[in-house]
């Protein structure tokens, strides 16, 4: 069965909708193949309100969220993770509000080094004034965030339960509309399956991710996000038992019905299953794993 995606979602760009007793929703104008229709800006609480991820540094969407919060005040600005459609906005809201930001700095700065572009771009700027790299909690009237390291996605995701509704805003992590991209070296396919594997267990009821509707059906989704994962990586040991090959030679093979022009992204995510596998033991490689190595089951 094939990932069941959430796609329909109805807003206006810049309009404050109350999506749930505790939560609000204002979209970012910035739609695109990574961010589906526009950056997801959540505000939780009444009167004294977190803010998540504000999104990209755009002036019409710092005006949105502080008309949608008009008369209340922010008292947290949390932060998924260092992506330029989630972080750069967090800085001039903190400049307008006093807010303090919340989050992960990421502690080694690396950029995609096989010269395809998978991901919107890094916000090297971003670091928070409060560290919840190992997890904690800020809360305010009638709500609580627990913070929940996720990597995989980037090395310094966090998901952020709201127990009041059993939900949890899940970033990048968990995506109705698609799934996650895993761009080595920053993103890691072993982390990634275990971040999975840590929401689902939570059993919650529902997830809200920073692009597009919130994903309703929340085990059955994340059972097929993994099957999903671990369809590519049979397909990957499957395809080695003919003999040692490059990812170069695997791709056309694997992804013969996939667009020739998407295959350069494809091989940034066979090698994020590459090292994974290598990483178990299943796999080997002719040095350090990497984009022009060459790999054999173990």
């Amino acid at each position: 069965m094939g990932i069941p995606y959430v796609r329909k979602i109805e807003f206006e760009y810049g309009r404050v909708d109350q999506v749930s007793p505790l939560i609000r929703r204002v979209i970012a104008d910035n739609p695109g193949p990574f961010t589906f229709t526009g950056t997801g800006t959540y505000i939780v609480g009444r009167g004294e309100v977190a803010v998540i991820d504000p999104g990209p540094d755009d002036p019409a969407h710092l005006a949105a969220i502080l008309a949608a919060v008009e008369g209340e005040r922010i008292s947290h600005i949390v932060i998924t993770h260092h992506h330029s459609d989630h972080s750069p906005l967090a800085g001039p809201l903190k400049e307008k509000t006093g807010a303090p930001i919340y989050g992960c700095a990421v502690a080694h700065h690396t950029v995609d080094d096989g010269g395809v572009r998978m991901e919107a771009d890094h916000d090297f700027g971003f670091r928070p004034d409060v560290s919840l790299c190992g997890g904690g909690q800020v809360s305010g009237p009638g709500w609580t965030l627990e913070a929940i390291p996720t990597p995989g996605h980037t090395s310094n995701h966090l998901c952020y339960a709201l127990p009041e509704e059993n939900a949890c805003f899940t970033g990048d992590h968990i995506m109705g509309w698609s799934t996650t991209v895993i761009t080595p070296p920053d993103g890691d396919m072993t982390d990634y399956l275990a971040s999975l594997g840590v929401i689902r267990a939570r059993g919650f009821a529902t997830l809200w991710p920073t692009h597009g509707p919130p994903v309703r059906e929340v085990d059955a989704f994340i059972a097929a996000y993994l099957d999903h994962r671990q369809d590519r990586i049979d397909q990957i040991t499957g395809a080695l038992k003919a003999g040692p090959a490059k990812i170069a030679d695997l791709v056309p093979r694997l992804y013969a019905d996939v667009d020739p022009k998407l295959w350069p992204a494809a091989s940034r995510s066979m090698l994020a299953a590459m090292i994974h596998l290598t990483r178990e033991g299943k796999l080997v490689a002719d040095g350090a794993p990497g984009a022009a190595s060459e790999y054999r089951l173990a």
